[in-house]
């Protein structure tokens, strides 16, 4: 049974209904804009309170029954308002499951922040995210300040949301509707991008319904029930009962995990590093956003057969394998569990030359496994019909190089993803060496010139044009060959480099949390034009 209540806060009523015992934890439920109102929620309020849950929902200030004039209401004062109800009617210090509609998106990431630790579940149905500058600006009539704002083109992305939400450790589900003509799919990927990074994350795609996903589960018991469902997995674990179940029936006997946390630098997949109770680490890699979610079977397996093959290889220190559940059918997603290897990843400019020698003689020695079986053949990451470039003719002219068959080339052993983010080093000066080469996911079978151009093209990000641009005379003068000349190693070099069009920025993320937070979109993107200006001036 649902009650209705009534709370005065900051000289208006806000009327809501909340039910459900204590002590459970309490789930909030926030309304969107508009036309937006608690009485759409009561059946998903209904259903947290029938599964052990204390459920709230209310009116914001002028919406649905509560008072106040919607024109006076602002993304502050939500705030505000969310806050105080659940100071007075949710269970003291208890955990707290927050659930937002639309622009209540917003608000979930600001209570989130506001509340810490107490938040154990987020659901995100259709969220918005707005910019930072527009927080405290009341809503208006639809022709002020605050419309002006979030009509500008891509000013969410100013937003502080989406860094709270990546901050986020605990249960996280996304509602993505089939046809959404409110919330751009820019903003969904976004949100998406931010919760993969530490939640236990899981994305729900309704490919039937619209924006308006309250009235959507009020009508859609099937729907409704399992979007609750998702929302309490695993919560006093936050969310990952299942996979720390299954880790520990990999250790030896008598062992158990005392601490864990999070490995800076990942983008596939959630990397974290297991401590033990007799001191060893192991490492744990999760493919939690959807497309690698998907490709998990694949990804894992491979990477699991690449461990067991490098165990007997020497001058590679590669992880060993301790386990897999490469379909998630007992992890909440797609794992692999691994030895830790000492060492860290290095992408400052510290003892550069020395590391990037190493990196180089390295990948030499990858190049020199001779498997029992071959493994798949490459993939191209971007072929030429999916390149999407700047305009102008440079552009066009390195997408050109590409349009054409794959040059004749002498097959190899290939990492495919060997890469200063994949490396771990340990050491200074004179004493500086490889301790790990991690990530082996993506091994492949094809041209030694596939993984020359992979690293040439980070390290030209990373560091500088020049430094991509000399790699290949680096490779060369350890003893690696077989790589192609001229216009046949452009193809490879360009058909790596243009992966990254048009946004460089996509791989600043990890980089950032390593501390290259020099790193920003306009250094990326000029980086990313001059070195392809520099392998055309070179190799054409």
């Amino acid at each position: 049974m649902l009650s209705d209540f009534t709370h005065d806060h900051d000289g208006e009523r806000l009327i809501g209904v909340h039910g459900g015992e204590p002590s459970g934890p309490t789930v909030v439920l926030l309304h969107g804009a508009g036309t937006g109102s608690k009485e759409r929620l009561r059946p998903l309020v209904r259903e947290f309170v029938a599964r052990g849950c204390r459920g709230i929902a209310f009116d914001f200030s002028g919406h649905g029954e509560s008072t106040g004039k919607l024109g006076e209401l602002s993304l502050r004062r939500r705030f505000e308002q969310a806050r105080s109800v659940i100071d007075t009617h949710a269970a003291a210090d208890g955990p707290l499951v927050l659930v937002g509609f639309s622009m209540s998106g917003q608000t979930v990431a600001d209570l989130a922040r506001h509340y810490g630790d107490r938040v154990v579940a987020l659901g995100l149905c259709a969220p918005a995210v707005y910019a930072a500058e527009a927080w405290d600006v009341p809503f208006g009539d639809g022709n002020g300040r605050f419309s002006g704002i979030i009509r500008r083109p891509d000013s969410w992305r100013g937003t502080s949301a989406l860094d709270v939400l990546r901050a986020y450790e605990g249960r996280a589900v996304l509602i993505a509707p089939g046809t959404d003509a409110v919330i751009p799919s820019a903003v969904t990927e976004a949100v998406q991008e931010s919760l993969a990074a530490r939640a236990q994350y899981t994305r729900l795609d309704l490919p039937d319904a619209t924006h308006q996903l309250g009235l959507w589960f009020r009508d859609h018991g099937d729907d409704r029930r399992a979007f609750a469902q998702a929302v309490l997995t695993g919560l006093d674990d936050r969310g990952w009962t299942a996979t720390r179940s299954w880790v520990a029936k990999q250790l030896a006997p008598g062992r158990t995990v005392t601490g864990s946390r999070l490995l800076s630098g990942g983008w596939s997949s959630q990397m974290r590093r297991l401590t033990l109770d007799d001191g060893t680490d192991l490492v744990q890699r999760a493919f939690v956003k959807p497309f690698f979610r998907r490709h998990g079977p694949g990804l894992l397996n491979r990477e699991a057969s690449v461990l067991a093959l490098l165990a007997e290889e020497n001058g590679i220190p590669a992880p060993v394998l301790v386990a897999v559940d490469a379909t998630a059918g007992h992890c909440d997603h797609p794992t692999l569990l691994m030895s830790a290897l000492p060492g860290r990843v290095r992408v400052d400019e510290d003892d550069l030359d020395r590391r990037l020698d190493l990196l180089a003689a390295q990948l030499v020695r990858v190049h020199g496994v001779v498997p029992p079986e071959r493994p798949r053949t490459y993939q191209a990451w971007t072929p030429p019909e999916r390149v999407r470039t700047p305009d102008g003719p440079l552009w066009e002219r390195a997408v050109d190089v590409i349009r054409r068959d794959p040059p004749p080339y002498e097959g190899r052993f290939l990492h495919r993803d060997f890469h200063p983010g994949n490396v771990l080093f340990s050491g200074a000066g004179p004493e500086l060496r490889i301790t790990g080469v991690v990530d082996w996911v993506e091994t492949s079978w094809g041209p030694a010139d596939l993984d020359v151009a992979h690293c040439s093209t980070a390290l030209a990000l990373l560091h500088g044009p020049a430094y991509g641009l000399d790699f290949r005379d680096r490779y060369e003068a350890r003893g690696g060959h077989g790589l192609a000349d001229g216009p046949d190693h452009l193809y490879w070099c360009l058909l790596d480099a243009l992966h990254y069009c048009p946004d460089a920025a996509k791989l600043a993320c990890p980089w950032h949390e390593l501390g290259r937070t020099d790193l920003t979109p306009e250094v990326l993107a000029a980086r990313l034009k001059a070195y392809v200006e520099g392998l055309l001036n070179r190799c054409a």
